[in-house]
Parts: C-alpha cells; structure tokens; sequence
C-alpha cells in the first residue's frame, strides 16, 4: 500500500523531534569548553563549505548570485561565530557580587526552524550554530523549493558537529518539507522554540502555533538621503548593499527618498555607478512584472536588471546593476512602493527632512514596520529624530542597509534572523543571537531584612478596645480605668 506523502512527512518530523530531544539531553550536561569546540568545528566547515553550498543554491533556487551568496555563507563562518565565540552558555554564565545575583543559564530545548528559499545556506547554518550554542537541538524545515541546498548545509553541520563531540541526532532537516510538516513541526508537543525566517503567512503560523516563537516581518526599507550627506559614498553604500546577492536580503534597500537640493548630483552618481534609470514607458514595463495580484512576482526575486528587463519586454545595458523609477506615491497599486527582493529601487523626492520623515513612514507603515531604516546625513540633530521617531528596529547609518541591518558594518549583533519588535507583530526588535535561546535562571541572595510598618493604633482605636471590653466582659472596673490600661500599653508599645 502507497503511503500518502503528507502523512510521511509528519511521520518524518516525529521521528526526527524524538531522536532531536533524546540528544539534547546529552548536549546539555556538556561543559562550556565541549560546546565552544562543536560550534568552532560547524564555523570552521561553513567557511571551508561556502564557495560550494552558494552554487548549490544558486542552482537550485535561481536566487542571487554565487559570490555573494558565498560572503553571505563567509558572513555566519566568520562574523557570527566571532560574535558568539566568547559567549558564555553553559552554567553560571554571570555573577553580580553586588547584588547578589547569579544568572544561569539553561536550553530551550528542540528547536523548530523555518528557512527561507531566499537565503538557504546561510541561514540554515546560522541557526545551527546558535542553537547548538546554546545546548539545544533542532530540526529544520526548509523551502520545498531549496530543499538540497539545505539539506546539505544542515548534514555538513552536523557532521561537523559530531566530529567535535557532539552526540549523534542533534540536527536534523526535514527531506520531505510540506506545509502540513510545518505546521507538525511547530505544533508538537516536542517542540520548545521556534526560529520562522519566511513569508508572512509562514511567521504568522509559527506565532500561533502555541509554541515561544521568533518570527520576523517584511523589510520595505526606506532610505532617506540628507542635503548634509555624503552623495559619492552614499551611492557608493547605497548600489553595493542593493545589489548584493541581488537584493534577497530583507534588509536590503526599497525606496530612496532624497531631498530636492541633492536631487540632480544623486542621479548622476547612481548613473555612474550603474543604475539604470527608468523612463515613464519602461517604467510602466516593469511595474507590470513585480506583483501578482496583492504579493511579489517570485520570478523576479533574486533576479539581474538584465532578467527583470527581458520579463518586463525592455531593454537595458548590461552593465547595469540596479532599475530605478521616480514614484509620488505608496500603495498596492503603485508595485514600486512595495517590498522588492530584487534589483529595483524607488526613487522619492522631498524638501526637507520632515516630509523625509513623513515620507519614511509611510514606506514603513505600508510593508516595513519595526524592520530597518537607512539614512545618510552628516546633521545629528536629523540623525537624532530620525532615530527617535521612526517605528523601524534599526536605524541604519552612513552605511547600505543591507550590512548595517544584520551587523556586518555597525556594531549591533551579526545575525541572519531580524526581529521587527512589536511594530512587526514581532516578539524582539533584537538581531537574534545564542542569547535568545536560553532560559536565564536566577540564583538571588537575601541583601537586607524586610521593613513592615508597625499597625498604627489611635487614641480612638484605644477608646474602641475600652468600649468592647466593658461592654463584654465582667471585669469589675470602670470604662476609664480600662482606658487607662490600654493607653498605657500603648505608651509602653511606643505605638500612640
């Protein structure tokens, strides 16, 4: 008899949490020096791995570019692994002799993790990483359409991690994904945690699941280019960060919104440097390719100007690298306002930094909220507002957002999963790192003595006390002389 394959594929995802909790139990009483070992071992095999699971995924996806898509790998082997390297996980992990404190630290436990097709490799080897980080086992689910590309990514870690220690059965990636083992895998009682890097319907399954979740929201990024900027670099940041792996980081840039006074010199510097800009007929063109219905076109995800031109029935040269329209305003039915993992920008223009303002906010409220903000200016005071006011996670500097918003130029923590906090419907606005998957127990001593005020007792309270007692008891004195008792034991009390 012919199994159905859905029931196969929970069947699959049940036997993989039970062998995933089983070793987790074993991880867990690993010292701190076993476990740092493991994760040099998977960032010592993910960089040796990255140039050939990059065309691994290139080929299967049809996604990006293999170059990038190996920095992207480089990125989690060396970036992510120096950020987490040094952090403590196992134990007392702090001590606050001042306080008295002391922070333990303990597993989740199995963790559920969502990949994306976008990004294969590189985040099905970031989430192994910091989930053995921090002693716990998972199972991945990846996107159907990515699915060797991670699996490969996901053996040469366990592999990896074995090699160094680790006990067999901590990592584990679905070869049968399905919606249906998704939502299995989310829902089991197994299941302590889940990582859900995907689309929106996908974060939103894994928030009600039941199950502690990170999810992450869409990324419309807006970047706002100041009067006070530095145009040369900002183009310079601006092309490289969207360009990059052709723009399928959700971190990338969507919209430029760039004050009028600097209009002219930004359009020559993105011309320089490879942007193609979009007359109103060609314009026209590619607005047609970038959605079905209300979402994204996938056929353009991941794809060259030179792709997205010939879909659209356009031409373009090829040295270009990026497609630039001119837009008024956001909405579905204006397609360049919305978020494109691709190699095409919207082009805004404003008068000063307040309608800059407005204006970002809008990009975000329509397909961005609590993700990142760009901005390029060298006034504080404008730096300060923006990062005051906008409802974006990261507000990015000087810098292309793509390498700004997952750490690799700024200083915020390098990871491949970024929260959008609760602008996003989001538990974190954090970039998630080993931390986040530990339950941090505290170890607290008594420091001082608990003050309870003393029950305050009034010349009243006494006559009351004298009222009851005559009335109730036979005592054989007056109503005055048993005032005279009460008020003297409260003298004696100190309590009058």
């Amino acid at each position: 008899m012919k199994l159905d394959q859905d029931l196969l594929s929970i069947q699959e995802v049940r036997d993989f949490l039970h062998e995933a909790k089983a070793a987790q139990k074993k991880l867990e009483a690993m010292s701190q020096s076993q476990i740092d070992a493991i994760v040099a071992s998977m960032a010592k095999t993910a960089e040796a791995e990255a140039g050939r699971l990059a065309t691994l995924a290139v080929e299967e996806t049809g996604f990006g570019n293999m170059a990038d898509k190996k920095t992207k790998n480089l990125f989690v082997a060396r970036n992510v692994y120096e950020a987490i390297k040094e952090m403590k996980t196992v134990g007392i992990i702090n001590r606050d002799e001042e306080r008295k404190v002391w922070e333990v630290a303990q597993p989740v436990g199995v963790i559920a993790a969502i990949i994306p097709s976008t990004n294969p490799t590189s985040t099905v080897m970031f989430k192994c990483m910091i989930a053995l980080k921090a002693r716990n086992a998972i199972v991945i689910s990846p996107h159907p359409s990515a699915l060797r590309c991670s699996l490969e990514a996901a053996n040469l870690m366990r592999q990896a991690a074995e090699i160094a220690g680790a006990p067999a059965g901590l990592i584990h990636c679905l070869q049968k994904p399905s919606m249906e083992a998704s939502n299995e895998l989310m829902s089991h009682k197994l299941t302590d945690l889940i990582m859900a890097t995907g689309g929106t319907a996908m974060v939103k399954a894994a928030y009600s699941s039941g199950k502690p979740a990170y999810g992450v929201g869409p990324g419309n990024v807006p970047v706002y280019i100041h009067h006070s900027a530095n145009i040369s670099k900002a183009v310079g940041d601006i092309v490289q960060s969207k360009t990059f792996d052709y723009g399928t980081i959700c971190a990338s840039e969507q919209a430029l919104v760039v004050d009028l006074a600097v209009k002219r010199q930004l359009l020559e510097e993105l011309q320089r440097l490879g942007a193609y800009l979009l007359n109103d007929q060609e314009k026209q063109k590619v607005a047609s390719v970038i959605m079905t219905g209300k979402g994204l076109n996938p056929k353009i995800v991941g794809k060259s100007p030179q792709d997205i031109a010939r879909m659209a029935g356009i031409s373009v040269p090829e040295h270009a690298r990026v497609l630039v329209a001119e837009e008024a305003d956001v909405g579905l039915e204006y397609p360049f306002s919305v978020e494109k993992l691709t190699t095409i920008l919207a082009l805004y223009t404003v008068t000063d930094w307040q309608e800059g303002c407005r204006k970002c906010i809008e990009l975000l409220e329509f397909g961005g909220l609590g993700h990142t903000l760009g901005i390029h200016c060298e006034d504080l005071a404008v730096i300060e507002a923006f990062g005051l006011e906008k409802p974006a996670s990261r507000i990015v500097v000087n810098s292309g957002t793509t390498f700004g918003g997952i750490g690799a130029t700024t200083g915020i923590m390098p990871s491949m999963t970024l929260g959008c906090g609760s602008f996003g419907n989001n538990i974190t606005s954090d970039n998630i790192g080993p931390q986040h998957l530990l339950n941090l127990k505290r170890v607290a001593f008594g420091i001082r003595e608990m003050k309870l005020e003393p029950e305050s007792i009034t010349v009243k309270s006494a006559e009351r006390i004298a009222d009851t007692l005559s009335d109730r008891a036979k005592l054989g004195i007056s109503r005055e002389e048993v005032m005279q008792i009460v008020k003297s034991v409260l003298s004696d009390m100190q309590l009058h």
